[in-house]
């Protein structure tokens, strides 16, 4: 298989949340048959869901992988739980969450795997750090990611930078 293009998303809000995240970003280098293509800096965006919780920090990387997208997935929540993650409730606050948003121009619905990822295109969080590192990226039955952001209102970010 040849490789293709993904993007993941990063994001966290507990502990040392940048250290956790530059870890996470090495690490998605070292899944074997993916290779880190560029990082987005860092942003902080106030909680979604469930709001009394610290503001996380969130990126998006862009790696060219050669493995199916459920292997890839896999990859992603053994990356989690090796940084701590525990899922105790939706929107709980977490060390790390790895997102599989998307994996080239692969439409999937299934109940442990949608892509697009659903919502990414309504969350500021995702499309601003996907947006610098991939400006001209097209979501798969949305539209260009700067389209999608510039739809959005009332969801404050803040670049930090790396």
């Amino acid at each position: 298989m040849s490789a293709v293009r993904c993007h993941v998303g990063l994001g966290g809000n507990i502990g040392e949340v940048r250290q956790t995240l530059h870890s996470a970003l090495a690490a998605l280098g070292d899944i074997p048959g993916t290779y880190l293509v560029r990082a987005s800096s860092l942003w902080r965006t106030s909680p979604v869901g469930h709001s009394e919780q610290p503001d996380f920090i969130n990126a998006v990387a862009a790696l060219d992988s050669t493995l199916a997208p459920h292997v890839l997935l896999d990859a992603l929540l053994a990356l989690e739980q090796r940084f701590g993650r525990k899922r105790s409730f939706a929107n709980a606050p977490r060390t790390l969450d790895l997102d599989l948003l998307l994996h080239g121009s692969a439409l999937i619905s299934e109940p442990c795997l949608t892509l697009p990822h659903p919502r990414m295109h309504e969350r500021a969080f995702v499309l601003a750090p996907l947006i610098e590192i991939d400006p001209d990226c097209i979501i798969p039955g949305h539209g260009r990611a700067a389209d999608c952001l510039a739809r959005i209102t009332g969801q404050p970010i803040e670049k930090l930078g790396t």
